[in-house]
């Protein structure tokens, strides 16, 4: 980069700087994650007031600084008004732009995630007051993008066979009590010892099993894999399905990258809102 560089970024988080400016932490294409001033976005009025708000993205020219890079002009592309329209969507969105913050890399190029995170975000903005009366909707699109990004990262959670002994695994939705094993630290599902009992004692990897999941359930981790989700399967799946599913990829990704997931507490917030916390 030279004394000035221009970049395409979409805000990912924002936070007071002095006493009118606000320090920004933008994931860019070209230049990875990038932190950088708005000068005066918190006076009132100011022309970055709005520009410097989340998941704006922006065609920007920065100066580069020796401690800390400016923001000298902006030009709003592309904005997503709708996510603020319910707890939910916004803290949809915040979950998976904090997903990003803790996988992305600086001073390196980030086009794939860039790309990726915007596609889901447009998925989850048009949520409609409708859509968001069940939880079946937001999870299963914020399960959905979670998985794309685990899955960019190489990280994304096993689920199309068995971890311990490599054989595919199709889930027997006639039986209702068919069971599978969903083991966070063996990195995914591991055939059940009540399925294969004389597999267990061949593999360590069975002696950590965390979260046994039905047919149903594993269907829905399977189908997450594909470029987009079908809209029926959504609304005829059991909200209190995508509720675990959810919860199981939360646990994950915390595993997996070392860190907790602020925003899902939120999630928690929006799901005893609709009364399905604990089903």
């Amino acid at each position: 980069m030279g004394k000035t560089y221009k970049a395409t970024g979409i805000n990912l988080k924002a936070k007071p700087l002095g006493e009118y400016d606000r320090l920004l932490t933008i994931l860019t294409p070209e230049y990875g994650l990038i932190r950088a001033a708005a000068p005066g976005s918190r006076k009132h009025r100011s022309s970055l007031g709005g520009k410097s708000e989340l998941f704006v993205v922006n065609e920007l020219l920065i100066s580069k600084g020796r401690s800390l890079d400016k923001i000298i002009q902006v030009e709003t592309i592309e904005s997503y008004p709708g996510l603020s329209q319910s707890l939910g969507k916004l803290t949809a969105g915040q979950y998976l732009a904090e997903l990003v913050l803790h996988q992305a890399l600086s001073e390196q190029p980030q086009e794939q995630v860039f790309y990726l995170l915007r596609e889901h975000l447009s998925r989850l903005e048009p949520l409609s007051k409708e859509d968001l009366k069940r939880p079946n909707q937001l999870l299963a699109h914020l399960a959905h993008g979670i998985y794309h990004l685990l899955a960019l990262d190489g990280i994304a959670p096993q689920v199309q066979m068995c971890c311990a002994t490599g054989r595919p695994l199709r889930p027997n939705l006639i039986d209702p009590e068919w069971r599978i094993c969903f083991s966070i630290d063996s990195g995914g599902t591991v055939v059940s010892p009540q399925l294969a009992s004389s597999e267990r004692s061949k593999s360590p990897a069975l002696r950590h099993l965390n979260t046994q999941i039905d047919a149903e359930q594993l269907k829905l981790l399977q189908a997450l894999a594909r470029a987009r989700l079908n809209q029926e399967e959504i609304e005829s799946t059991v909200s209190r399905n995508w509720v675990l599913v959810e919860n199981l990829l939360r646990q994950y990704a915390q595993y997996q990258l070392g860190c907790s997931i602020r925003s899902a507490g939120l999630i928690d917030t929006y799901l005893e809102m609709t009364s399905l916390a604990k089903i």
